[in-house]
């Protein structure tokens, strides 16, 4: 089953970048292109506007949001196939529904103000929260390094396993697609129990965390095609400082947010929600597999 890219549509002009970036995108992923905007005017007026003979005005409105999203998909790329839906659903249900069987969901966000960033924190962030793919959230930036056609390096933010990761999987196809680098980020910082800078011990200390982010760097890359160019980066201080630093040279940062099983859908914690709300480029944030921990083996 060849899997779609679905992008929720509002009619903004953020939520169209999204279309464009989204379509680029099924491009070159050969995928499907779904355009979905969430409305619950069916659910409330549907079986009253069966009765009548005109259309209620939301209605009227989802068809043109839709309608609109699709004549722009196809006119940036013709070769897409498109389809597009209104959902009877609040936003986030409807998306998270949706990434059940989608390949990524592609979302606009609107600029830095105090209603854009609770906008973010209700829609983007629980959308980001609990989506069983990944989901790319595209912010409004001063070099507008949001905009579609942005072909800059993919950035990968490198977690505590990344064996098996599905974050770097991402991240190393997204930059084998586009033909452009990777480079994956590992933060470290000196343990609280280390010696302070005048101890003759402090360098080694320092020296021990450093390997060791040097060593989860190599972890994360062991199995990268040979043709990609990836450099692996340490840098000491705050992961977040770290990636929104990268982040304004790059045309994508990607972050893995893991699952537990005692809780319902992702944890985002800090640093995912640092990104999604400051970086200076599209940010995806992939679900990890889920967490089971194992009895004691002497229990």
């Amino acid at each position: 089953m060849n899997l779609p890219i679905v992008v929720g549509v509002d009619g903004s002009e953020q939520s169209l970048r999204a279309v464009d970036w989204a379509a680029d995108e099924a491009e070159l992923r050969g995928a499907p292109l779904r355009l979905v905007y969430a409305s619950l005017w069916e659910r409330y007026e549907g079986a009253l506007a069966a009765q009548e003979l005109g259309r209620p005005l939301e209605e009227v409105m989802a068809r043109d949001v839709v309608g609109t999203a699709e004549e722009r998909a196809r006119l940036r790329r013709p070769d897409v196939k498109v389809t597009t839906d209104v959902l009877p659903d609040e936003p986030e249900d409807g998306l998270v529904r949706e990434s059940a069987t989608a390949l990524a969901v592609v979302l606009g966000c609107r600029g830095r103000s105090g209603m854009a960033e609770a906008l973010l924190g209700s829609v983007s962030l629980a959308v980001a929260g609990h989506a069983h793919c990944p989901v790319i959230v595209l912010r409004d930036a001063p070099d507008d390094r949001a905009r579609a056609g942005v072909r800059g390096r993919i950035v990968l933010g490198v977690g505590e396993k990344p064996a098996g990761s599905a974050a770097v999987r991402f991240a190393v196809e997204e930059a084998s697609l586009r033909g452009v680098p990777l480079e994956a980020v590992r933060a470290w910082r000196r343990t609280a129990h280390a010696p302070s800078g005048h101890s003759p011990f402090a360098g080694d200390a320092a020296h021990a965390e450093q390997r060791q982010a040097a060593e989860l760097l190599e972890e994360a890359l062991r199995d990268a095609p040979a043709g990609l160019k990836a450099d692996r980066r340490t840098v000491e201080g705050h992961t977040r400082d770290a990636l929104l630093a990268a982040s304004r040279q790059a045309g994508l940062l990607v972050v893995g947010a893991r699952r537990r099983h005692v809780h319902f859908g992702l944890q985002l914690g800090r640093v995912a929600h640092g990104v999604l709300h400051h970086a200076a480029c599209p940010v995806a944030v992939v679900p990890e597999p889920a967490y089971v921990p194992q009895p004691d083996a002497g229990a």
